[in-house]
């Protein structure tokens, strides 16, 4: 069992190219202006590979490889994907 930080949210940085991981998340109703937060971890036994669950902008839960996300911030759970701007802006006023 892979326990994880509950309230890590995301940002996608798609990677390009014939050995990118599938699915593409930008083609796949993801934006890369929005941090999403994570819902599960996969790893499936017959790869190295590990998938992060995500809700898409259309409200679809997807796996997507972990190379195609980084980091962005760890808030409270339970709070929903935000622009980017509006994270940094909600972690400034709790900062203060």
């Amino acid at each position: 069992m892979i326990q994880f930080e509950i309230g890590i949210y995301v940002v996608i940085h798609q990677l390009n190219g014939s050995r990118a991981p599938r699915p593409m998340p930008l083609e796949s109703g993801f934006s890369n202006d929005v941090a999403y937060r994570m819902l599960g971890l996969h790893s499936p036994s017959e790869t190295s590979e590990c998938y992060l669950m995500l809700a898409n902008d259309r409200d679809e839960l997807w796996f997507i490889s972990n190379r195609h996300c980084r980091f962005h911030k760890i808030l409270e759970a339970g709070c929903p994907p935000l622009p980017r701007f509006a994270l940094q802006a909600t972690a400034l006023r709790h900062a203060t």
